[in-house]
C-alpha cells in the first residue's frame, strides 16, 4: 500500500496524521509520504517521527476583503499543481487528511486524479478546510456524532464516526511504568501544556505555581511552547528547577508523560481530549478563548459535566486558581480517582483503527471499480 498524508500547522493536526501513518506502516507494510508546508510544526515532527515529507507553499485565506487573499488564492492554484505532480508521481492508493489549510489542496488535487480520499474532523463544529474539503472527498471521519448536523444531508451521508486517531504508543503503557521509564518517585506528577504553539496565560500561572511549590514534594513537567519559553523561564527562580521541576520549549515524549501524569493542565483542543479520556488522566482544562466558535469551551464543559476534568476560564484564570485545583486533586486521592474513572468512560482508544479500516475500504472499492 502507498499512502499519502497531508495534516498541518499545529500537532493537533500532525499527531493524528502521525498515528494514522503508524498505524500504516505497522500493520500494512504501508509507504508513507506527507505533504505539508515549511513553516508549519509538521516540518519539525514529521521528519522526527521517520516520514518523507514534500514540501507545497499554501496560505490560510484572510476572512476579510483583502488584496492579500489574491496572493492566498494564487499560491492555492500553484500548490494544488504542486500536488498533483507530487501524486502522479508517487502514485499513492489513497490520500488521507487530518484539516490544517495544507489539506485543502492536497484533497482537491487528488480527488481530481481520481484517488480515493479520507479527511478527518477532530472537532465537533468542522473547520474551513473540512468544509471546502467536504463535497469532493469520499469519505469524512468525524469524532463526534454532533458534527453531522453542521453539513447538508449529502455530505452528512459521507460522515463515519471515528473518534480521534491516537498514537498506538500512547496506550501501550500503564501509569506505573510510565512512571518508571521516566524515573519518577511516588511524589504528584504534574504535567502542564498549552498546545503546541503553547500558552502565555498557563505559562504565567504555572511558573508562579512554581515558585511557591515545595520542590521536593511535587514534580513537574511544563511545556511552553517554543515562542513562550524564554519568557517563562525568565519568570521562574532559577533555584526551583531541577530533576523534580522541569521546564521545556516542547514535549516530544508525550506517550510516556501523560500516562503517568497524576494531574495534567492543558488546553482543551479535541487531540488532547482525546488522549486524556483514553488514559483516564484528571485534568485541568483551561479552553483556548482564541478559537473558531468557542468549540474548546465546549469541549471541556463536556469533559467537566462528565466528572472528568475541571474548566477555569481563561479570563478566570490566576494562580492562585490554579494552585487550588492543583492541590485538590493531589491531595484527595479519592477526588482524583473517581475523575480518572468518569474520564476513561468517556474515551474511544479505537479511533485510528476505525479510520485505518475505512482506507482499506476505500482502497478495495477503488480496486472493484
Amino acid at each position: 500500500m502507498k499512502a499519502i498524508i497531508s495534516g498541518g500547522g499545529t500537532a493537533g493536526h500532525i499527531n493524528p496524521a502521525l498515528a494514522i501513518a503508524d498505524h500504516l506502516r505497522k500493520n500494512h507494510n504501508a509507504d508513507i509520504l506527507f505533504i505539508g508546508t515549511n513553516k508549519g510544526l509538521e516540518a519539525t515532527l514529521v521528519p522526527r517521527a521517520g516520514y518523507k515529507m514534500e514540501t507545497v507553499i499554501v496560505e490560510g485565506l484572510i476572512r476579510k476583503l483583502t488584496l492579500k487573499n489574491i496572493a492566498v488564492l494564487y499560491h492555492f492554484i500553484k500548490a494544488v499543481s504542486d500536488c498533483k505532480k507530487i501524486i502522479k508521481k508517487f502514485k499513492p492508493d489513497v490520500v488521507i487528511g487530518t484539516s490544517g489549510y495544507v489539506c485543502a489542496p492536497v484533497m482537491y488535487a487528488a480527488a481530481k486524479l481520481g484517488v480515493p480520499t479520507i479527511i478527518h474532523e477532530q472537532n465537533v463544529i468542522p473547520g474551513f478546510t473540512v468544509k471546502v474539503s467536504a463535497p469532493f472527498v469520499d469519505c469524512l471521519a468525524i469524532s463526534f456524532e454532533d458534527t453531522k448536523k453542521y453539513f447538508k444531508p449529502e455530505i452528512a451521508k459521507k460522515c463515519l464516526l471515528t473518534g480521534n486517531p491516537l498514537r498506538e504508543n500512547m496506550l501501550d503503557l500503564s501509569y506505573e511504568q510510565a512512571r518508571e521509564k521516566l524515573g519518577l518517585d511516588s511524589c504528584p506528577f504534574v504535567v502542564s501544556l498549552g498546545g503546541s504553539l503553547g500558552a502565555r496565560t498557563i505559562n504565567e500561572a504555572i511558573a508562579e505555581f512554581i515558585n511557591n511549590c515545595d520542590e521536593n514534594k511535587i514534580q513537574i513537567l511544563a511545556g511552553t511552547g517554543k515562542r513562550y519559553h524564554e519568557e517563562t523561564l525568565a519568570k521562574i527562580n532559577p533555584e526551583k528547577l531541577n530533576e523534580n521541576i522541569k521546564v521545556e520549549p516542547y514535549i516530544y515524549n508525550m506517550e510516556e508523560v501523560l500516562p503517568a501524569a497524576d494531574v495534567v493542565i492543558a488546553r482543551a483542543g479535541a487531540l488532547t481530549i482525546s488522549e486524556l479520556t483514553a488514559l483516564g488522566r484528571p485534568a485541568i482544562l483551561i479552553p483556548s478563548p482564541n478559537v473558531a466558535h468557542n468549540h474548546q469551551e465546549y469541549n471541556a464543559k463536556s469533559l467537566e459535566d462528565g466528572g472528568a476534568a475541571v474548566m477555569i476560564l481563561e479570563k478566570e484564570l490566576t494562580p492562585k486558581i490554579l494552585t487550588e485545583e492543583i492541590s485538590s486533586l493531589i491531595n484527595n486521592t479519592q477526588k482524583s480517582k473517581q475523575m480518572s474513572e468518569a474520564s476513561k468512560k468517556m474515551g474511544i482508544v479505537d479511533g485510528t483503527s476505525r479510520i485505518c479500516g475505512k482506507v482499506l475500504e476505500l482502497i478495495e472499492n477503488k480496486k472493484v471499480k
